[in-house]
């Protein structure tokens, strides 16, 4: 069996011990290193800090979250776990999600508000035929990072682009950062929404292309105008479709928009992340891809996962997979 060192360290939360992390003590980190295969990615658990949002409990397939002041109940089947809370708290929330009947209101129940994160303004919206309300906040440490990259940088002269970039997260991150900022996603509500965002967030005049397109097509085009990133984001469904009718299934494209990626960057580039929601994938795969991009850069490669820490028991609900590369 190949050893393995790992560090742990302890800080106490409400009463609870959670895992410790660089940035704050609701999330934690997990430090693995081979010592066969040094130097490699350390695996760390990143959690959300966000005080717009909070996982308020979660188990039995579901989630009771805090999206502001709002509280929601989602469909969650990573939470096979029982709910710390009773029914009776789990009742207070406003909108309850099924996936074979949509939402249900309660009375009092807004179908749209903002949040605010540094800056900038988020609109969460309750839509039929979604379970999603247009943030993710799992995500946040990325935004934090980015923030960080751009402080490093001076303002305006480094291009981040942001590859299924939703309803504009990190694509505002990068542009508060003093990134020049292209975004990217075939869903043109998305896109509409996520340029919504930049206007509510009084950020109309930085420098943010918006492009409605398929992100492969997207990327041999730039391949083929020698457009070059410092900064490349990227969030790939495990399936879905372009404007056109194309299809995206990750297991199949995911190592070709990689390469063009690849061939997009800078010639010092200053950070890669790449974030995954599928189920047949793992961290040390993501981590692996990525010291494979980035063969040609020198810099540190991490890989993990993205997790809420509750408010109510100790059960971090894993999300998404992760890494980043950053020079």
């Amino acid at each position: 069996m190949i050893p393995f060192n790992v560090k742990k360290r302890f800080t106490p939360v409400n009463g609870k011990t959670f895992f410790y992390l660089e940035n704050g003590p609701r999330a934690a980190q997990w430090s693995f290193y081979n010592a066969r295969m040094n130097p490699s990615p350390a695996i760390e658990l990143l959690s959300s800090q966000w005080d717009a949002y909070a996982l308020i409990d979660s188990g039995n397939r579901k989630k009771l979250e805090r999206f502001g002041p709002h509280w929601v109940v989602r469909g969650e089947p990573k939470a096979w776990w029982k709910p710390t809370l009773d029914a009776g708290q789990w009742a207070k929330a406003v909108a309850v999600h099924d996936d074979d009947r949509g939402w249900k209101f309660s009375a009092n129940a807004p179908r749209s508000w903002q949040m605010q994160w540094n800056g900038i303004s988020f609109e969460a919206k309750l839509l039929e035929g979604s379970k999603h309300l247009g943030i993710f906040p799992e995500q946040s440490p990325h935004w934090e990072w980015i923030a960080k990259l751009g402080a490093k940088q001076p303002r305006g002269e480094k291009k981040a682009l942001n590859l299924f970039g939703y309803t504009g997260a990190a694509t505002l991150a990068a542009a508060k950062a003093g990134f020049a900022a292209t975004h990217v996603d075939a869903s043109r509500p998305a896109v509409t929404w996520a340029r919504a965002n930049q206007e509510r967030s009084g950020m109309s005049q930085e420098p943010i292309r918006w492009i409605l397109d398929d992100a492969l097509k997207f990327m041999r085009r730039e391949v083929r105008r020698g457009t070059r990133y410092d900064l490349i984001m990227m969030d790939p469904p495990s399936f879905g479709r372009g404007p056109n009718g194309e299809v995206w299934k990750v297991e199949v494209q995911f190592p070709e928009l990689l390469e063009l990626c690849r061939q997009c960057l800078s010639d010092k580039p200053v950070g890669v992340a790449m974030t995954l929601y599928s189920l047949e994938a793992s961290s040390l795969m993501l981590g692996n891809l990525m010291r494979e991009t980035m063969r040609a850069h020198d810099g540190k490669i991490t890989a993990g996962e993205l997790a809420l820490a509750p408010q109510s028991g100790e059960n971090l609900l894993p999300l998404s997979l992760w890494s980043r590369w950053e020079a």
